[in-house]
């Protein structure tokens, strides 16, 4: 089937389902057949592309939570930390996350994306080994602050790498599958962490600056691989593409409506500034991260102040690894089968403050655990707020700049959610549970929102002629291409 024929069919698709669903509109690509060149295409992208993804939010999150499992390894205990002080590294990690966001947005519309993420592990790696050295808060605070610096591009450069190759039908599983390398570091990152326990401090090196110094190292090296072998265009030497392959290639360049301009256009700024949804997806993020933010870097904590020991808490991590994870795992398998990003959010949403309910109200015991495990289940809707971004935001700038806005606002909730968690609460820690359980609901009424005014202008646009046939010879943004149909 040739790319002409398979655009004729979408086209036929998109009108029919124009008559008789208004809400399925946007998610014909889903239901298409691939050719065995582009099956071919496809396996290519996942074999280079996905492995160095994974791999990079893999390490991404090991880096930044080993500080949860720092007192376990006798972090609090060497340098003399209160527990306002460990608060405050985790958040500050998040306030160099913060500061890279602005800076971030111009720097990728203007360098290779795989060389610039390259660059950014080599050097996080260094900051990771160099906090290893430290000797006291200030010191280690630094380190924090630059750490989250520098991982601060990985999360947005990767996803608008995936935007870029990935159709829109692919991205829920693409996004999904990056969010959930969170999920598997934590459960990972937990088990590595309990046999670094068991070391001993060889060469009078203490366990929590092991910890350190082989994360970094690890984090250096793969930074050294994806700076030569990603791969960050469609039509990358890397793919060895054939002839067919390559107008395949820019048949999905078209479907995923984004391709590279190297043109800074402040108006895609102003536009996405003045759009409600900006502002609801922005508060969903931040509303969402509270959570993370908080049981993050307390997880090992709180599970100690339920009566497990030190070790116990750590083993008592990889559970709650793979409850994210398999959160995010569920969001990928309903929202691909359903076709609904949003309305399966909302599901992951109440789950998870199903859990938050039982932490607030159980005020004791073991039990606690299956709400806290639950409490992680609302990651997954996070990582469809990304997908909803990159199947739904069309204009270079615009498609950075809401990214860099949605990291930012994520960030600023990781940054607060260690700060609600306060100590004299412990082991219920009300006042933080009881905030995250009001994001959860916040950042579910906001999705809802978000649906409806999607369905709306699909409705409209629909009644207008259009077919969801993309032009990306011009830069036009989602609001300005009256062809473009959004997929909620």
């Amino acid at each position: 089937m040739t790319v002409e024929d398979k655009s004729i069919i979408y086209d036929e698709e998109v009108k029919k389902a124009g008559s008789s669903s208004d809400d399925e509109t946007h998610d014909q690509r889903d239901t298409e057949v691939k050719s065995d060149e582009e099956k071919e295409y496809l396996r290519k992208l996942n074999w280079i592309v996905l492995p160095f993804a994974g791999m990079t939010i893999f390490l991404n999150f090991c880096d930044k939570s080993a500080l949860s499992v720092g007192p376990v390894l006798g972090l609090n205990k060497e340098l003399g930390l209160d527990g306002q002080q460990f608060s405050w590294l985790g958040s500050l990690f998040y306030l160099g996350h913060l500061v890279y966001q602005l800076p971030n947005q111009f720097i990728l519309q203007r360098v290779p994306h795989a060389r610039y993420l390259g660059v950014l592990l080599g050097i996080w790696g260094l900051v990771m080994m160099m906090s290893a050295l430290t000797n006291n808060f200030s010191e280690l605070a630094a380190c924090r602050f630059l750490l989250g610096l520098f991982e601060a591009a990985a999360m947005p450069t990767l996803y608008l790498v995936t935007s870029i190759l990935y159709r829109r039908s692919e991205q829920t599983l693409v996004f999904g599958f990056i969010t959930l390398c969170n999920g598997v570091g934590a459960a990972v990152g937990s088990a590595i962490a309990y046999g670094i326990a068991h070391m001993g401090n060889p060469r009078g090196i203490t366990n929590w600056r092991w910890n350190h110094y082989i994360f970094g190292a690890l984090t250096i090296l793969h930074g050294f691989l994806v700076f030569f072998f990603m791969v960050d265009t469609p039509k990358n030497k890397k793919l060895k593409l054939t002839p067919a392959q390559e107008r395949i290639a820019e048949d999905r360049m078209r479907d995923n409506a984004v391709t590279q301009h190297r043109q800074f256009k402040y108006g895609q700024i102003w536009e996405a500034v003045s759009e409600i949804k900006f502002y609801l997806l922005v508060i969903a993020a931040f509303c969402i991260s509270m959570q993370n933010g908080g049981m993050l870097v307390y997880s090992t904590t709180f599970t100690m102040a339920l009566g497990f020991s030190p070790l116990d808490s750590m083993l008592l991590q990889i559970p709650s690894g793979f409850a994210s994870s398999l959160g995010v795992l569920a969001a990928m398998l309903i929202a691909r089968k359903t076709r609904q990003l949003l309305l399966t959010g909302i599901g992951l949403l109440c789950v998870g403050m199903i859990g938050l309910i039982l932490l607030c109200a159980i005020p004791e015991g073991e039990v606690k655990l299956l709400g806290f495990y639950l409490s992680w289940a609302g990651t997954g809707a996070y990582s469809l707020l990304l997908t909803y971004v990159g199947n739904n935001i069309k204009g270079y700038t615009k498609k950075i700049f809401y990214n860099g806005c949605v990291v930012a606002a994520y960030t600023l909730g990781n940054f607060a959610g260690p700060l609600m968690m306060v100590e004299h609460e412990a082991p219920r820690y009300l006042s933080g549970v009881g905030g995250y359980l009001a994001g959860f609901g916040v950042a579910a009424i906001a999705y809802l929102i978000v649906r409806f005014q999607a369905v709306r202008v699909n409705k409209q646009r629909i009644a207008n002629g259009a077919t969801g046939d993309i032009d990306l010879t011009v830069d036009t943004t989602d609001k300005e291409d009256q062809q473009f149909l959004y997929r909620v």
